[in-house]
């Protein structure tokens, strides 16, 4: 993008050197000219246009892809597109830890040299590629050891993504509910064991409306999960750079700096944005739902909104805060960013198996700072402030184990005294900052409005191509079959008897399938994946048989069925979180064998 105009004199002419430097502009000397000719590189004086050719001299300039041009007007080029994109990431280490600069400066090429591969530094500190598939990633693994790097490295399991959602609760057929008995029972007792997953301080209504008080009882906050439609969902995930310009913007009016001059093109695509949102986000249920949205997450650019219905501060990410007039409603404002920041943390990690949030809309029905306000108020509300202040007291001397408070001498309540005497309250207690406070509630209470709700992991996966002949048609399916994977299309090549087979599979089961199909089908058959879309995993992570019938057809544990729980357990595995599993089901039943002397 332009920087600066400046107007000049007719006939002034200056070195590219001499110009202000722009950031995405950079001049440099061209060194080498080559012709490609296979493997072999062929040094040139001059290559004639409509040629490809090699450029040296280019290292440090340019990263993937570039526009080279001899003049300032010419505009630049658009990058190139590619289908595949990378979703399957490992960590890389060197095994002898003095050879990291070497690993540091060989991903730097490798970034160079693949326009597909991604290099990422993550917040643990580790070193990742993301590449597009098992055989892109030892390709590269194999470039960055023979040719870049030149050292010897060691590398993680393949870390595949996935997501977590929430469904819609199935509906009840009375007919079979009068029928069946035995499955209602049942059915209440999944519900209480789900409910016995929530602390006993946190209200839960029939519609799954969370209830949660700040650790000093100063504030409340009501929140509600509900499951957003597929196609809004495919819009967030298509406009995720217009959404993050729209946060910038609103981020802008929100802390007083000006804002952000947008252009026409831009705010006519957000204008369109908006009204893809309310097409599909229609019924009684989702009125004035796109008006009222104050946030996407996570990172403030993903699939996932906030919506918020709270009387007191109404705040759209459209228009901006609007507060009403009162004495007390800046602190709304004050305390807002607080409340977004819990939900973006409460959507990058689920309570699953800490994997991001896809698909879900939180709803902040309430939010009440009535006591804060009380406790601020100072003598006009005496016996209400000193209510407040003794149970504050109280909650900071079971947080201190009973002794002295911090920052206090003695120990006593001068502090909630002189609060009372200033008219504005103390911005830490025992408990930390409020601000901190209310960012951890609403993290738990978006978390526990989750679990209330039909819970639902979602797999990446890939679309696969697969050429075959009639005679290993049945093969390929069983192979398929085997991984999870689902047949979409058949079709015969007319004057052939070649077959094209259009399926989906999983990510997670696409390790060794190139090699396992072309052995089952004698290399009559040659697959080609490319990643296509998330989808929801059908079965319920957290199901277990109850019914006489279940437990006859799936057995007493029904972990060998349960593809979702399969998943689920291996991310805990692997993030190191705890898995309900027995390793020793029956300790006293085990067999104990002599050694042999």
């Amino acid at each position: 993008p332009v920087e600066f105009l400046r107007r000049v004199p007719l006939g002034f002419n200056t070195p590219l050197e001499d110009l202000p430097p722009i950031p995405h502009m950079a001049c440099c000397t061209l060194e080498n000219l080559y012709l490609l000719m296979g493997r072999e590189l062929e040094d040139l004086e001059e290559v004639p246009p409509g040629n490809v050719l090699g450029i040296g001299g280019l290292q440090d300039f340019v990263l993937k892809s570039a526009t080279l041009c001899s003049v300032l007007s010419c505009p630049p080029f658009i990058p190139l597109s590619f289908e595949a994109t990378p979703i399957v990431r490992v960590a890389v280490e060197p095994k002898h830890p003095s050879e990291m600069p070497q690993l540091v400066k060989g991903m730097k090429l490798l970034n160079q040299a693949d326009p597909c591969v991604q290099v990422l530094i993550q917040e643990t500190g580790e070193h990742v590629l993301v590449t597009a598939g098992e055989v892109h990633l030892q390709r590269c693994l194999d470039d960055l050891t023979e040719r870049f790097a030149k050292i010897q490295i060691s590398v993680s399991e393949p870390i595949i993504p996935f997501r977590e959602t929430i469904t819609k609760p199935p509906k009840v057929d009375m007919v079979n509910e009068e029928i069946g008995k035995q499955q209602k029972v049942a059915v209440i007792h999944q519900t209480k064991e789900d409910q016995s997953k929530i602390p006993e301080g946190v209200q839960v209504d029939a519609d799954g409306l969370i209830t949660m008080t700040t650790p000093n009882k100063l504030a409340t906050l009501s929140v509600r999960a509900l499951p957003l439609p597929e196609e809004v969902t495919q819009i967030l995930e298509e406009n995720s750079d217009l959404i993050r310009s729209l946060e910038q913007l609103t981020s802008s009016v929100n802390e007083g700096r000006d804002a952000q001059m947008i252009h026409q093109k831009t705010q006519e695509k957000i204008r369109e944005f908006k009204g893809k949102l309310e097409q599909y986000l229609t019924g009684r249920k989702w009125r004035n739902t796109v008006d009222q949205i104050w946030s996407f997450g996570p990172r403030k650019c993903g699939p996932n909104i906030l919506v918020n219905k709270s009387e007191d501060f109404q705040n759209s990410v459209w228009t901006g805060p609007a507060i009403k007039a009162s004495k007390e409603a800046s602190r709304y404002r004050d305390l807002g960013n607080s409340i977004v920041s819990g939900f973006q943390l409460a959507t990058l990690s689920g309570p699953m198996c800490e994997e991001p949030l896809m698909g879900v809309c939180f709803v902040l029905e309430r939010w009440d700072l009535s006591k804060l306000e009380e406790q601020g108020s100072g003598g006009r509300h005496g016996q209400e402030q000193r209510d407040v202040a003794q149970d504050a007291q109280r909650e900071g001397e079971a947080c201190a184990g009973g002794g002295e408070q911090p920052g206090l001498p003695d120990g006593g309540s001068e502090p909630s005294e002189k609060t009372s005497q200033k008219g504005e309250p103390s911005p830490t207690d025992c408990y930390g900052p409020f601000s901190g406070q209310l960012i951890a509630t609403m993290k738990e209470a978006c978390r526990y409005a989750l679990q209330v709700k039909p819970q639902r992991l979602m797999a990446a996966m890939y679309t696969c191509d697969i050429m075959a002949t009639g005679d290993v048609l049945g093969r390929v399916y069983a192979v398929l079959s085997k991984r999870e994977g689902r047949v979409l299309q058949e079709e015969m090549k007319e004057g052939t008897d070649v077959f094209t087979v259009k399926a989906v599979l999983p990510v997670a089961e696409s390790f060794g399938f190139a090699d396992e199909i072309r052995k089952r089908t004698s290399g009559l058959a040659s697959p080609q994946l490319l990643f296509s879309h998330w989808e929801v995993v059908p079965s319920d992570p957290f199901w277990v048989p109850t019914t006489e019938e279940e437990y006859l057809h799936f057995g007493e544990k029904a972990d060998s069925e349960n593809q979702a729980r399969k998943y689920m357990n291996a991310v805990r595995k692997r993030k190191g979180l705890s898995v309900e599993e027995k390793i020793v089901e029956h300790a006293e039943k085990q067999r104990t064998l002599s050694k042999n002397k």
